[in-house]
């Protein structure tokens, strides 16, 4: 009884579309599957053959999510609309985590060992996000939706993008209520990469501006010949008429 007003009391926090009681209990497919999993893998511990993967079977045809009656499932853990969510034999999911619809916690190997990721507490998996193998996500980490996780992280990371990287974050963020579904906030380490590269080329352009308004001095190693040094000017000039174009271009918003 305990833990079923546990369970209730998690989605209350965790979705702001849950409205009452009621609502939860016969509405919310992620709890439903959790439920159907606890006896499912009470079974599997107890060695009963066929029943428990019947149950899991009878669980994914309910309510659209699949979990292996040998995962193993913390406590306050919340699945969110859940549908198309796959979780793997193997699979540990540690207390407080969030998963979204979709999301595929599964094995890249044929060893009937440990071979599904393992979750600690409070990690959060964007929907779509695929994690795969025998990794490990550390404790407050997020997955950004429709990344492929195929590496472990540390606590405190953000991972986004195929295949996953990583972005450590400051745990103070995580503080914050609500701080786990503010998807929108997801860093983008493309986008990064490009806004650098933007401001590094804006930089060059307008130090190229300030060298062609006075005179150019090159230093050139002893033992060049005039041909040499003419040649090298030569690629100079050319190069400060390509450049005339491309400030041009960078200074009207044209860059990058």
């Amino acid at each position: 009884m305990l833990r079923l007003v546990e369970d209730l009391r998690t989605v209350r926090q965790k979705d702001p579309a849950a409205r009452n009681v009621l609502e939860i209990l016969l509405c919310y497919p992620g709890l439903h599957a959790l439920w159907w999993h606890r006896v499912a893998h009470r079974l599997w511990l107890w060695r009963v053959p066929v029943l428990p993967r019947l149950l899991s079977h009878l669980g994914r045809f309910f309510t659209g999510i699949e979990i292996h009656p040998g995962a193993t499932i913390g406590r306050r853990v919340f699945i969110d609309h859940g549908m198309g969510v796959v979780i793997g034999e193997t699979a540990e999911v540690g207390d407080d985590c969030l998963i979204y619809q979709g999301v595929t916690l599964g094995g890249t190997s044929l060893n009937p060992g440990k071979r599904h990721p393992t979750l600690e507490p409070h990690v959060v998996v964007g929907s779509g996000a695929k994690v795969l193998g025998n990794i490990t996500l550390g404790a407050y980490s997020r997955v950004g939706s429709g990344s492929v996780v195929i590496k472990s992280s540390p606590p405190h990371s953000t991972i986004v993008g195929i295949p996953g990287r990583v972005i450590e974050e400051k745990p103070a963020e995580e503080q914050r209520p609500g701080h786990e579904l503010e998807h929108n906030r997801m860093p983008d380490p493309t986008a990064r990469a490009i806004t650098a590269l933007h401001e590094q080329v804006q930089g060059l352009a307008r130090q190229l501006a300030e060298v062609r308004q006075r005179p150019s001095e090159i230093v050139l190693p002893a033992g060049l010949t005039r041909a040499d040094i003419e040649e090298a000017f030569r690629s100079i000039r050319e190069g400060a008429d390509d450049s005339r174009a491309t400030a041009h271009d960078v200074d009207a918003g044209g860059g990058i």
